[in-house]
């Protein structure tokens, strides 16, 4: 591993973003003294693209962000999309017939992304956490159905996401869903224990921190840090030439990681770059 890394891709929450919904000082710090050596440091998450703006900027990044798991990749300095990869309308309808019946007994509430903005049928509690932790207003249309056969061709979703209560039931869903859909389909994960995400095949963090190493900066994957923290950062960390599991990371992430770093709140993407970039 003793590559020269000239690109560092960091996930938000439970990677740079802890309990306090903030980036810590050494984390920016560490971000800092990469770029200074010339090393680029961009962004890969599920959130929004509208939500991870302000994250990508605090640490002035400076390359395209990645969104949506990879759905959307947009390049904030000149507005320019440079990949959106979108859910196609039968499945995003076929989801929320998956949904229905817990969504039925309040067991369960469907997000629906198009055009950076966040539909629901309406606003739950959990909607409520949601939207606050991640700074983005909700729209309530009631029908998701009727609303997504509404809306033109023109403007697919470019995420699914369903959020619940229970970490047992996300876990459930994703089990049962992955039989029913076939990677070709729908690309199934979960973000956090209570996230079930669903985006385009195509659309995972892997696929999108390759377009952006190799077609966009000129990069080999061997030049590649990738850090992250849950089951939607496996592509990602398998991808790059050195993949970094967070300490608060899930067994199944730690396990295919090059380096497990330390948690989340101890600051462990810096202690990730100080060994890896400013080390070396």
């Amino acid at each position: 591993m003793g590559q020269q890394i000239r690109l560092v891709v960091l996930d938000i929450d439970g990677t740079i973003n802890g309990d306090s919904n903030q980036i810590n000082l050494p984390v920016k710090q560490a971000v800092l003294a990469a770029q200074a050596r010339g090393v680029k440091v961009g962004i890969a998450t599920g959130r929004m693209y509208r939500s991870a703006l302000r994250f990508h900027q605090e640490i002035n990044a400076d390359v395209p962000l990645i969104s949506y798991q990879g759905a959307l990749i947009k390049d904030p300095q000149t507005q320019t999309v440079v990949g959106h990869w979108p859910v196609e309308l039968k499945y995003a309808l076929s989801l929320i017939d998956d949904f229905a019946e817990y969504v039925a007994i309040e067991k369960a509430s469907v997000h629906i992304y198009i055009d950076d903005r966040l539909y629901v049928r309406r606003i739950t509690e959990e909607t409520k956490g949601y939207a606050e932790r991640s700074g983005v207003e909700p729209i309530e249309v009631g029908d998701l159905r009727e609303f997504l056969l509404s809306r033109s061709a023109d403007h697919p979703p470019t995420k699914v996401l369903a959020l619940c209560d229970s970490p047992e039931l996300v876990t459930q869903l994703l089990a049962q869903l992955k039989q029913r859909y076939t990677p070709g389909e729908l690309y199934l994960t979960k973000s956090v224990a209570t996230f079930f995400e669903a985006t385009n095949p195509i659309a995972n963090k892997g696929t999108a921190v390759s377009h952006l190493a190799e077609n966009l900066l000129g990069f080999d994957r061997s030049e590649v840090m990738a850090i992250g923290d849950n089951f939607n950062d496996l592509e990602m960390l398998e991808y790059a030439g050195i993949g970094v599991a967070m300490g608060n990371a899930p067994q199944g992430v730690k396990d295919i990681a090059d380096w497990v770093a330390p948690d989340v709140n101890v600051d462990g993407v810096a202690a990730a770059i100080e060994k890896f970039v400013l080390s070396v």
